[in-house]
């Protein structure tokens, strides 16, 4: 059966009723998952195998029959694991339907249907006795609830509800353990992620005001790749802390905690943020460790994961602390989501031990800002050499007597005017004939980089207020595309086959219905400074928008090809604020001559993911092809990308 759906045009800004199919939105969630990420992911694979066949054979040695409880299958991989490990039965709980009958089938390819029950419910749902799920409780609970907070996707009640009703006292879990790391740092780079901090304006200074500055911030954990984060750009003030840890083999509490670590400062400095992991211990005797540390805490080669990554949190306020100084580092935290704060002490006061301050609440933005700005999205606004590019263009465009009208989301731009000398920056009232009209562009809808010509839809909608000579800015945009290498990201679209010796197609075939369903055309947004990668052509300008005339009637097409092979093409808006000043959403400079490729951290590309990249990566003498279709009407980008060999 087929819906109409509304949603918001992020281009056009169009209020739009789309026919879509009932199946659309899982398709979506199919399409764009982390599974294939976490199947190529062989550190976690081999290191949760190894936990398992060990936690059977301790269950077998104390005499007992195992039974295996796998909360969050998946494919059903964990589960297989056990049974050729030893395990007697298993059930396999997985909520997400789709996913559940995809492990039904990989079950029954591998042979396992008779020792393999899928059991499609949410773990809290599922019954034990001789008319429920089970027959009985399980001894060996066996679960990936994890995300990069660790507790995000509410491990921890579902764990007390699993020790509370489904399995037995003794029971084993793997992972065994989970333990929580934090360090304390400065960091000019990260702390311009969460506070907006004084710019510089043509000489003067635009201080932000006190509730902004005072503001504890938004409330969600930062999630990044911390390995792409040099330690050159963060100095830190204490050592590594163990913060807490989580014991799954005994009853979980999903309550409000709060742990401690105390230390002495290493260096002077402001206190700001904290980088924070995890490790998971897949043995009682901590021998099989999975780890989510950033690269540079370890020597061995480097891991990478795209499912797990690493957390910053942002302290509540900035602090001065010095070299010396006695600090406790606490952690708090509630089913499902932690959060960090300071306390400095006096060595008096921390020999006397004096009672400890009240325990900070979860941080909350109270100013408002940091629910109309995302984080990349303050570092854009922080970024001095960005904001110094449309000082200078401005100053090029506006005079005295210019009336100035500023199209973006919560945009500094108006202000810049006015202390640059607009006579007037008015707000969408009544107001005389505009003069220049500004933007950054940048809309808090806009996911993929040519959503922000929705610009040129406002441009256009605005025309008849425009003066005859009207100055726009950006005057133009281009669209930028570099067929690329990746180190690690391909992995994500690549398909699996095999996992560990398992058949895991069925779910290969699922993923690639979903792509074919809805997705199969177009790009995904990311942020490609998380994600090395090598340019394997040049940096090539593929569509031009001229905002200086209104949206064309017509479609605007190209059509091209590169040299090179590679995994998929990066694309990217540089908008052209005059003739001699150009503000790009993606590379930040040119691409090396060994390929070398730096992003900026403020906006997402658009990734084009070639179908089969993987099969022809590193083959010389072929040809991407190309071709792109800026629908107006469709307010979207039509494209097609292939490879041929010669």
């Amino acid at each position: 059966m087929k819906t109409f759906c509304s949603r918001t045009n992020p281009t056009t800004g169009v209020l739009e009723w789309v026919e879509q199919c009932e199946d659309y939105d899982y398709h979506q969630e199919i399409a764009r998952s982390s599974y294939a990420d976490m199947l190529h992911d062989r550190d976690r694979n081999q290191k949760y195998y190894v936990g398992i066949r060990a936690a059977v054979a301790r269950v077998k040695a104390r005499g007992e029959k195992v039974i295996v409880l796998d909360i969050g299958t998946g494919t059903g991989l964990l589960s297989m694991m056990a049974v050729t490990a030893g395990a007697d039965f298993c059930y396999a709980v997985e909520v997400f339907k789709p996913m559940a009958e995809a492990a039904q089938c990989i079950v029954k390819k591998n042979g396992f249907s008779g020792k393999i029950k899928i059991i499609n419910k949410h773990s809290t749902d599922v019954t034990v006795g001789p008319d429920g799920d089970m027959e009985t409780k399980a001894n060996i609970l066996i679960t990936e609830l994890f995300d990069t907070e660790l507790i995000g996707e509410g491990a921890l009640p579902s764990y007390e509800h699993a020790h509370q009703n489904l399995v037995q006292e003794r029971c084993e879990a793997v992972p065994h353990r989970a333990t929580v790391y934090a360090q304390l740092v400065e960091s000019e780079l990260l702390w311009s992620w969460a506070q907006l901090q004084p710019v510089e304006v043509g000489g003067a200074h635009l201080v932000p005001p006190p509730d902004v500055v005072h503001c504890a911030g938004a409330h969600s954990v930062c999630d990044i790749q911390l390995s792409q984060v040099s330690p050159r750009s963060f100095t830190p003030l204490g050592p590594v802390c163990t913060m807490f840890s989580v014991d799954f083999s005994k009853l979980v509490s999903s309550s409000f905690q709060s742990h401690s670590s105390q230390f002495v400062a290493q260096s002077d400095g402001q206190a700001q943020v904290v980088l924070s992991w995890w490790d998971l211990e897949m043995d009682p005797g901590g021998s099989i460790v999975c780890t989510m540390a950033p690269s540079w805490t370890y020597t061995v080669p480097e891991k990478w994961r795209d499912h797990w990554m690493q957390s910053v949190y942002f302290l509540p306020e900035e602090s001065r602390v010095a070299e010396g100084e006695q600090l406790s580092l606490t952690v708090c935290h509630d089913d499902y989501s932690l959060w960090y704060s300071l306390q400095t002490h006096s060595i008096v006061d921390y020999v006397r031990q004096q009672k400890p301050r009240p325990l900070p609440s979860r941080p909350c933005c109270t100013c408002q800002a940091h629910l109309v700005w995302n984080r990349p999205r303050f570092g854009e606004l922080n970024d001095q050499r960005r904001t110094d590019s449309y000082v200078r263009a401005l100053r090029s465009v506006l005079k005295e007597d210019s009336v100035c009208l500023s199209i973006s989301d919560g945009s500094l731009l108006p202000v810049f005017a006015h202390m640059l000398g607009s006579r007037k920056v008015p707000l969408v009232k009544c107001f005389p004939q505009i003069s220049v009209l500004i933007g950054e562009p940048y809309f808090s809808t806009s996911l993929l980089p040519w959503h922000s010509l929705f610009f040129w839809y406002c441009r256009t909608a605005l025309a008849s207020l425009l003066q005859p000579n009207a100055t726009i800015m950006p005057c133009s945009a281009t669209l930028h595309m570099v067929a690329v290498e990746f180190k690690d990201l391909w992995r994500i679209r690549a398909p699996c086959g095999t996992c560990e010796g398992f058949d895991v197609t069925p779910m290969d075939e699922m993923v690639q219905r979903s792509l074919d369903f809805c997705e199969s055309h177009e790009a995904e947004p990311h942020p490609l400074w998380e994600y090395p990668c090598r340019a394997l052509t040049p940096s090539t300008a593929i569509m031009t928008f001229d905002f200086t005339q209104q949206l064309p009637q017509e479609p605007i097409s190209i059509q091209g090809s590169l040299s090179g092979c590679c995994h998929g093409v990066a694309l990217w808006m540089e908008y052209h604020l005059t003739d001699d000043i150009t503000v790009s959403t993606g590379l930040i400079r040119p691409v090396s001559e060994q390929g070398e490729c730096e992003w900026t951290r403020h906006r997402k590309q658009g990734v084009y993911f070639l179908r089969t990249p993987w099969e022809r990566s590193g083959e010389d003498g072929a040809v991407v092809s190309y071709s792109f279709t800026f629908e107006p009407g469709l307010g979207d980008i039509k494209m097609n990308v292939s490879v041929e060999s010669l």
